[in-house]
């Protein structure tokens, strides 16, 4: 026992060596966060049936009489002798990483080899290969919806279960089931569920490093976004972009930054800047693609960004579209000298960057058109951002950089969305009802972030989400009810939302449970300014012009208030978007 004991530890440091390289391989660091396409499950049944295969070649052979025999590769055995091998350490950590689909087929694949491997004998290997992938696909789902991973301590057990189950298929169907448990039992269960454990690890290993790198660049993101809004802002140019571009570089790993229009290059910093001239033509093949489709490409080779010049320099890139009013307004690229450094990090990174330059650019054209038209109504629109509101959503982001930094990038995309669609409702006099409830949301999200628990906003929308209303209707409604209601109360804060149609009407009622508001004070609400210290009016003044001036007298806002809450009601003429 103690000889199997020895060359199975061999086998497990060969695979646990293998899984070093693995996760240092950038190809197999992109698959993890996109567990969910097919193509990536597809090539994780490649990864993992391969290590399967390689842990039976390696396996070794145990005779009928409990001898054993060391072979580099074993492909061959006859049906009267069995293997000892890593075959079920592989199938566990191929289900908790790829999920059911993953596990059961790599389980298929290691099965049927095992049997082909033993001449045919011993079909069973099949079946137990079979159930031990699902089931540690299912534990690895079960953690994958929470957007995570099972633990090394979970992993370790999963795989002692796992390979449990394996001597009970070789204790019931075998032929010399209790003579070769016996023999096999300890080495095996010890073995392959250490393997796991420091399989498993080796991954968390390199997810905490992710995560925490994550963290420095969220950081980064935000001093990047506040440094870059005075150029973007300004419109595309070449003295913006150039400046722009030297910022991007200096707060990210990026060996090159480059900016476009929609025709020529702007600016471009670092290596390959001989060639990539600003006033040029864009030359490169991934650019005038991205131009083309909207969407962000990435290049792993020289041959995929598709420069024509002769010995440059870029060997990997990013491209991202910049969108205004949905028309790709340039690009912004991103290259690497060095193909190895590109990983899915910088990848997240280019989608966040793209959201927030893009936002920044339709800041630019918002104002200059507020500037072009001095339109009233986008001057009272654009007064409702409230800037006490953007600096507590920034301090919450950066405090839980330290703690999760999963959830600030998440807010970091919700605040831009909020921002997005404000500038979008500064230009338009209706938006529909699904635009409408995902700013409400993103708002909600940053403010809960802020006072967890304290808060339900409960929605309940039974009509066209393409019906339109005007921009931040239900938005200021909610803001102003979670801001004004509950005041001295932590807890049984509710703010109900209801949207109805009824004879060609959009219904909408926002109704909360707070304190209520002062009798006095109801007649003049969206009437005028009110001197309260809970709050001046400004926004429901401001709403309440909006609706008539839009819809007549019928559409004003209609208060309701008591001790046990306020009912705040909106009808207006029904109007669908046309698509």
């Amino acid at each position: 026992m103690i000889t199997l004991f020895l060359l199975l530890m061999q086998r497990v440091g060969t695979i646990l060596i293998l899984a070093f390289l693995l996760v240092n391989v950038p190809f197999f660091r992109r698959l993890l966060p996109k567990l969910d396409q097919i193509s990536t499950k597809f090539y994780l049944i490649l990864i993992f049936a391969g290590f399967a295969l390689f842990s039976n070649l390696t396996g070794v052979e145990i005779t009928k009489n409990n001898n054993l025999v060391s072979t580099t590769f074993l492909t061959g055995l006859p049906s009267s002798d069995s293997i000892a091998n890593t075959r079920t350490l592989v199938i566990t950590v191929a289900g908790l990483v790829g999920g059911p689909v993953v596990g059961t087929i790599t389980g298929l694949i290691a099965g049927v080899h095992r049997v082909f491997q033993g001449n045919g004998a011993d079909s069973f290997y099949i079946f137990s290969s079979i159930i031990i992938g699902w089931i540690s696909g299912m534990i690895g789902h079960s953690y994958s919806k929470r957007r995570t991973y099972p633990t090394a301590g979970v992993a370790a057990i999963t795989g002692l279960g796992m390979e449990f189950i394996q001597m009970l298929f070789i204790l019931v169907f075998s032929v010399s089931g209790l003579q070769l448990v016996k023999l096999i039992f300890l080495p095996m269960m010890i073995l392959n569920s250490f393997g796991t454990w420091v399989f498993m690890s080796i991954i968390s290993a390199y997810l905490h490093q992710e995560e925490q790198l994550r963290s420095v660049q969220t950081h980064d993101i935000l001093e990047l976004a506040n440094k870059t809004l005075p150029y973007f802002s300004s419109g595309l140019t070449e003295s913006s972009a150039m400046q722009a571009a030297t910022i991007i570089q200096h707060y990210t790993n990026f060996d090159a930054i480059g900016i476009t229009d929609s025709q020529n290059v702007l600016a471009h910093v670092g290596p390959g800047s001989d060639h990539h001239v600003p006033e040029r033509h864009v030359v490169t093949d991934l650019s005038k693609r991205v131009l083309a489709s909207g969407k962000m490409e990435v290049a792993n080779s020289k041959e995929m960004i598709g420069c024509p010049i002769p010995g440059c320099p870029l060997a990997a890139a990013i491209v991202i579209p910049l969108i205004v009013d949905k028309q790709v307004v340039g690009t912004l690229k991103m290259y690497f000298t060095d193909a190895r450094k590109l990983t899915p990090v910088e990848e997240q990174l280019a989608t966040g960057l793209a959201s927030i330059f893009s936002s920044q650019l339709a800041l630019g054209l918002a104002e200059e058109q507020s500037k072009l038209v001095r339109d009233a109504e986008i001057k009272s629109l654009q007064a409702q951002v409230n800037p006490h509101f953007f600096f507590n959503a920034i301090n919450t982001i950066s405090a839980l950089m330290r703690t999760d930094a999963t959830q600030a990038h998440d807010l970091l995309l919700e605040l831009s969305t909020y921002f997005r669609t404000n500038l979008q409702g500064a230009r338009e006099t209706g938006i529909t009802l699904k635009q409408e409830e995902a700013h409400v949301q993103a708002y909600l999200s940053l403010e809960q972030s802020r006072f967890p628990n304290k808060y339900s906003v409960n929605f309940s929308v039974k009509s066209n989400e393409l019906n339109l209303l005007p921009p931040f209707t239900i938005q200021i409604l909610v803001e102003n009810a979670i801001r004004h209601a509950f005041s001295g109360r932590k807890k049984n804060n509710c703010v109900n939302v209801v949207v109805t149609e009824k004879r060609n009407c959009l219904h909408i009622l926002v109704s909360d449970n707070g304190n209520g508001i002062p009798q006095k004070l109801l007649p003049h609400l969206g009437q005028r300014v009110v001197d309260s210290i809970q709050g001046s009016g400004t926004a429901l003044e401001n709403l309440n012009r909006r609706l008539t001036g839009l819809y007549g007298p019928k559409s004003a806002l209609k208060i309701n208030s008591s001790s046990k809450g306020t009912d705040v009601k909106i009808v207006i003429p029904r109007k669908v978007k046309t698509i």
